[in-house]
């Protein structure tokens, strides 16, 4: 027997899958067939519904390659399961990059068959007569294709160029000339076209796919078992809520599909131009480009159709759509010698030289005779552009306690449906019912059990949510993550842009002289400072460009470039062609005119200056800034001189160390930090006079890493982020509610922790400590080191397992986390070092830190994951601009840009401050409570209508269906509809709503419900049986009419006995007061305060209410015949009307003392308060938490039980103390067990001599402490 064969495909990545294989086997197909045909297809929809089982159930396992069939499953928490068919095409070799050795016109068709040979056109059998062809088995998940690899017997990706792992270098020795017609066609064959198609599904299929939901199929099941019963009223009320609520979905679905696909479809097919292999250029569609075409890009630039990295030019590009950012950015060619030359192509890691699909290239710079070129790199949805709509295609689904815990509470109520089934078929055998009766009405009792209403009544909450957050500003693509929103505890904030204003201020300027700091300067645009090399440094060192005329570009360098006061001016075209070498971007002073009017004024800052007659300086070449080298450089030429220069600016602890020593001031490790301690953004500058021999051309091809080095320090750039006026009070709010909030910025540590003290985020009397790691090197381990912010960094401490112990303890400590005396900050160097070589301590590290700064756009992602694994409800609010991936990643994330990028954001906020989080939190929390009072509404809505049900069953009877009527539409949708309108609470409060249906409070607000409902109508059942007009009731009945009934009985007349008995008094009382209770637990259910507004300001609310109470107050006080019999009510004596008024209004009372005064006052306080809303860290509370309730729980019931039968509660009272002496939860259940004890016994010294004791126990164990209390308890 064969072993399963289990394999692993995208092993490391987001979508790694494990793969079985399959193939059709025919008596299991078979069998299906005849069981689909007994089941009436309810075998096929269950088969449809589980894709494991409809594998397994009609094919055998089988090794891959042989596979016909994959079964596949995600290795992530949601293991969800998936079946592809797998494909077979013909191709001359088995890889797309594999020498193809044909004549250029030789065009290969592109086969896909269903496990079947694709035939080779006849005009191309003279051409691949002698090349033997090879089948290649494909399948295709999610947009992605997957190959057969008989190397490494698995499936495989092909994305692109990347996959050779090709050098910068060899990218422009190898791949820089073209692809053929025929090898592109090949190529074709495994990267298909070069689109990202949104393929919009039509109205039919979409409607087949949501009919085919279990809810509309329970729906249809129960409109059909309601129609053989008659009941066409409600079954139309269904079938219509039901084909409005499609029509609805349909729309919405419909609607986001065609978006999408505008939005995708907009440039994704253009005309461009292709380099061939023979140098011959010509004109293509771009869906026919593949990797490894060289492309030309025009001087006007384009949207581009792939991912293609420079080889020639430079470009100017706008990245919004990928990245949020609006700002244009310059992309030069990739580097083709030194070290970076050397470097594996990552697109990634070499973004400034890679143009993305999607983005918008403005404008090119090239040398006249050469074109801009690129090579495609990858295609269709391998492109970030195609992962960024496949992720919004195919999301991840919502793992949420709350839904989980639904289908549970679900089952529950199946199983109660499964118990009145069995109970309805018993008792209507005894009784000789007709079996078509006996099968209606026992599967009638689960369509009462389990409301086909449920979804969408719980879904109202979520979309008057959505409607509230959509006029505040806040827009949701993902609808269902806004109840996660309520119980979100930590939200992480980027700094630039987010907590703080876009733009920078330059605060002031220190420049360095002869080895140390000249005094801070405000401006750096005086007379005396032009010709000096730090101004021209401030001018040059940039990315900007002009876009019509308007300088744009990163906001920073518009900032320091506009404080310089100098001029920019870039060359046209027409001068470009002039011109062999490039015209470069120059820039000049502003009194530029007035220095060649008055040629005898030299300057007097700089020698070398004074020799010339005019100042302009040419950007000859830009290395553009890298977020990974932190750093930017250029190297320009001034008019008139023989030699360039070289500008650096950066990150100042990376210029520091690429300048000499004895230019860098003493002082600089001490004036760096107090200015990074203020929150000042600094940045350092370096100059570097070049050799004169270096030529345009050379400089062109030249390393970064030869530029940049060996440079003289010139001083310092200050500039101030403001916080935003927003900030602090939105902290301020965050940390009252509860809620945890930490900075994730790429800005430098000792700002971040500044900001962070600015914005309340870390307080005053709170000390920092700064987590530094270092890799192992030189035979020496990887190592932490911990120190103080105030603490000089020599003082150091370097022993880790002490500050493990201090981990420790700050995670078992009992201190709340809000309140804690210190807090860890962690650069992204340090968490990298961490992650991998302390695996152990990251989860307790995030438990304590605060800021994290230098923080990669990976490394953010990552972080949310972690803070994730901690049980964290994380929500993320960014900008846009890197903060993607963790947009994505965290529960809740909102980003402030409404740019393209923000797509991947479950929500986008139209104001560009963080106003809008407590706002989206108050709407989350709101949309909880409200599905959590939907739901126990719904559930109790089945209890009750269940009982009256399954009591009236027993003589016979049943509700009629106008009763049901009413009750299901006028009373049930009515106030389930509109329960759900109540507005979010004002504020914020420590408190946060449960998570999760299984919880204490909320099983005790059901059950005591349930049960009070169970009561009240069993005493009404019994009651009207004992009353002295009772009789079974006949169309001569009047009980209004006593001696009507008399005269009846008199006459000795046999009433005639029918199944279908609605008419009788025990109906018309559970009728009544079941109609009460739906009104009543819909009140006491609908809460307000503190999540949500008072429902009396629910005016819908409100007034369904009294309308329902008046009207059922005035029909069962005052009968009108055409409503009695319309509802099928028969005549009840006036004084058994006022015991029915009596027995609502007590049921009514005994409903709202148990939710509100015992549940929200005394159960809250004594009982449940502990485990709601602390934001303590999980795992310390975990280990113990279980153990402990579970003997509690036993305790309690073995107290239960005693008290109950000996009425000597007391001993078993101080028996549950020696068990939980720390447990104060003990002191309440008990005295309850007391309570129920004095019911059943009606003794009442059981109640009072205990509970007096106990009390005074209490006190004693809270002040004196339980070794007091046990003392007490052996004297006693």
């Amino acid at each position: 027997m064969k072993t399963r064969e289990l394999k692993i495909i995208s092993q490391g990545l987001e979508d790694e899958m494990e793969v079985w294989g399959y193939q059709p086997c025919v008596w299991k197909m078979i069998l299906v067939g005849v069981g689909a045909v007994c089941s009436g297809g309810l075998l096929l929809l269950l088969l449809y519904w589980l894709p494991e089982w409809g594998v397994k159930g009609t094919c055998t396992h089988t090794s891959l390659r042989d596979a016909h069939t994959l079964l596949l499953r995600s290795t992530d928490e949601f293991r969800q399961w998936y079946r592809a068919k797998v494909h077979v095409m013909q191709a001359p070799v088995k890889k797309p990059f594999d020498n193809l050795d044909l004549p250029v016109t030789a065009q290969l068709p592109n086969g896909d068959g269903e496990h079947t040979h694709t035939a080779i056109p006849k005009e191309h059998h003279g051409i691949f007569a002698h090349i033997e062809h090879v089948k290649i088995h494909y399948f295709t998940h999610h947009n992605t294709k997957y190959c057969w690899n008989d190397v490494i017997q698995n499936f495989e990706i092909y994305k692109g160029l990347e996959d050779l792992k090709l050098s910068c270098a060899s990218i422009h020795s190898d791949h820089s000339s073209g692809l053929s017609k025929a090898r592109q066609e090949y190529r074709r064959l495994f990267f298909e076209l070069n689109e990202i198609a949104v393929k919009v599904p039509s109205l039919f299929k979409l409607l087949i796919k949501e009919v085919l939901n279990p809810f509309y199929i329970f729906q249809l099941f129960s409109v059909i078992l309601w129609s053989t019963n008659d009941y066409y009223y409600y079954a139309s009320a269904i079938v219509f809520m039901s084909v409005m609520s499609l029509a609805t979905s349909l729309y919405t679905i419909k609607k986001q599909y065609v978006m999408l696909h505008d939005m995708v479809a907009a440039h994704s097919v253009v005309r461009i131009s292709v380099c061939r292999e023979n140098k011959d250029v010509e004109e293509a569609m771009s869906t026919e480009l593949v990797p490894g075409d060289v492309i030309i890009i025009p001087a006007n630039g384009l949207i581009m159709p792939c991912d293609a990295v420079l080889i020639s030019g430079t470009c100017i590009v706008n990245e919004s759509m990928l990245t949020g950012e609006s700002v244009p950015v310059t992309k030069t060619s990739v580097p083709n010698s030194g070290e970076e030359g050397a470097e594996t192509y990552n697109p990634e890691e070499h973004k400034r030289y890679t143009l993305f699909c999607g983005t918008h290239v403005i404008q090119t710079r090239f040398y006249t005779g050469e074109l801009v070129k690129a090579v495609v790199v990858t295609t269709g949805f391998n492109t970030e552009k195609g992962q960024l709509v496949r992720s919004i295609l195919y999301p991840k689904p919502t793992d949420f306690k709350l839904y989980r815990d639904a289908y549970l509470f679900l089952l529950c109520l199946v199983g109660v449906a499964g118990i009145g089934f069995l109970y309805t078929i018993v008792l209507s055998i005894l009784n000789k019912v007709p079996t078509k009766t006996i099968i209606t009405k026992s599967l009638d009792i689960i369509t009462i059990t389990v409301p086909p209403a449920l979804p969408a009544a719980m879904t109202a909450g979520i979309v008057y949510a959505q409607r509230r957050l959509k006029s505040v500003g806040i827009f949701c693509i993902s609808p269902q993550r806004i109840n996660m929103c309520g119980q979100l505890n930590l939200v992480c904030f980027d700094k630039t842009g987010t907590l703080t204003e876009d733009g920078l201020d330059l605060w002031g300027i220190q420049r360095a002289e002869d080895g140390s700091f000249s005094p801070p300067e405000a401006e750096a645009a005086k007379d005396s400072l032009v010709n000096t090399a730090f101004v021209a440094c401030m001018a040059t060192c940039h990315s900007l460009t002009k876009i019509e005329g308007e300088i744009s570009g990163d906001p920073l360098d518009l900032k320091m470039f506009n404080a310089t006061g100098w001029i920019l001016e870039e060359p046209t075209e027409e001068e470009t062609a002039l011109h062999n070498p490039i015209m470069p971007t120059v820039v000049r002073p502003p009194k530029q005119a007035h220095l060649e009017a008055n040629q005898n004024i030299r300057p007097t800052q700089n020698v070398e200056l004074s020799e010339i007659s005019s100042y302009e300086i040419g950007i000859v070449k830009q290395f553009p800034f890298s977020s990974a080298l932190q750093r930017m450089s250029v190297v320009v030429r001034r008019l008139g001189e023989k030699h360039m220069d070289a500008y650096l600016k950066g990150a100042p602890e990376v210029v520091v160390s690429l300048c000499k020593e004895e230019t860098v001031p003493g002082s600089f490790s001490e004036t760096l930090e107090a200015y990074a301690r203020q929150g000042f953004r600094v940045i350092a500058l370096a100059h570097r006079q070049l050799e004169p021999k270096l030529s345009w051309h050379k400089v062109q091809s030249l390393n970064r890493d030869v530029i940049e080095s060996n440079l003289d320090f010139l001083g310092l750039i200050i500039m101030q982020n403001k916080l935003k006026e927003e900030t602090a009070g939105v902290l301020k709010d965050l940390r009252q509610a509860n809620i945890r909030t930490l900075m994730v910025t790429g800005d430098n540590m000792l700002t971040a922790i500044s900001v962070a003290r600015d914005c309340g985020m870390i307080r005053s009397h709170e000390r920092v400590i700064i987590a530094e790691a270092s890799p192992p090197r030189d035979l020496q381990p990887a190592s932490i080191t911990w120190r103080y912010v105030e603490t000089p960094v020599q003082n150091t401490n370097k022993d880790s397992q002490v500050v493990e112990i201090q981990l420790e303890d700050g995670v078992c400590g009992e201190q709340d986390q809000q309140d804690q005396s210190y807090h860890f900050a962690v650069s992204g160097k340090a968490f990298a070092v961490i992650t991998e070589h302390f695996p152990q301590l990251i989860q307790k590290l995030v438990l304590r830190a605060t800021v994290f700064a230098r923080m990669a756009p990976d490394q953010k992602t990552q972080l949310v994951e972690v803070l994730q694994s901690v049980d964290y409800i994380v929500g993320m609010c960014g900008d846009g601009a890197n903060d993607c991936g963790a947009l994505k990643r965290a529960h809740s994330g909102i980003s402030l840009s409404e740019l393209e990028a923000s797509v991947a954001s479950p929500f986008t906020s139209s104001t560009s401050n963080i106003s809008c989080v407590p706002n989206l939190i108050r709407e989350g929390r709101a949309a909880l409570i409200t599905s959590f009072c939907v739901f126990k509404f719904m559930a109790l809505y089945s209890i009750i209508q269940y009982l009256s049900v399954t009591l009236l069953y027993s003589i016979l009877s049943n509700l009629g269906d106008f009763q049901f009527l009413f009750i299901d539409i006028a009373i049930i949708l009515i106030i389930a509809f509109t329960m759900s309108l109540n507005s979010a609470w004002k504020e914020l409060v420590w408190r946060r709503p449960p998570s999760s249906l299984i919880s204490g409070p909320l099983l005790f607000s059901v059950l005591s419900q349930m049960l009070t409902s169970l009561v009240f109508q069993v005493l009404a059942f019994l009651l009207v049986q004992q009353q002295s007009w009772y009789e079974k009731w006949t169309p001569l009945s009047d009980a209004c009419n006593v001696s009507s009934a008399s005269l009846f009985h008199s006459q000795n007349v046999t009433p005639p006995q029918s199944h279908n008995n609605i008419k009788n008094y025990e109906n018309t009382t559970l009728f009544y007061v079941s109609s009460f209770q739906y009104l009543a637990v819909a009140i006491v259910f609908s809460k307000g305060k503190p999540f949500r507004e008072p429902s009396y300001k629910n005016w819908p609310f409100m007034l369904s209410c009294i309308g329902l109470y008046t009207f059922l107050f005035l029909i069962m006080l005052n009968p009108i015949p055409a409503v009695d019999s319309f509802l099928e009510i028969v005549c009840v004596p006036h004084d058994w009307r006022i015991t029915l008024v009596i027995i609502v209004i007590v049921n009514a009372a005994v409903s709202f003392m148990l939710e509100t005064l015992v549940l929200d006052i005394v159960l809250w306080r004594l009982v449940f308060r502990d485990s709601q809303g602390l934001n303590q860290a999980v795992v310390a509370a975990s280990a113990d938490t279980p153990q402990v309730g579970k003997a509690f729980l036993y305790s309690v019931f073995f107290v239960f039980c005693l008290s109950s039968l000996s009425r000597q509660s007391h001993a078993c009272f101080l028996t549950l103390i020696s068990l939980h002496k720390e447990c104060r939860k003990g002191f309440l259940l008990v005295s309850l067990s007391r309570f129920i004890s004095f019911i059943l016994t009606n003794n009442v010294f059981v109640l009072l001599f205990p509970i007096m004791s106990d009390v005074c126990l209490y006190n004693d164990w809270r002040k004196e402490g339980p070794s007091k209390v046990t003392y007490k308890q052996q004297n006693l």
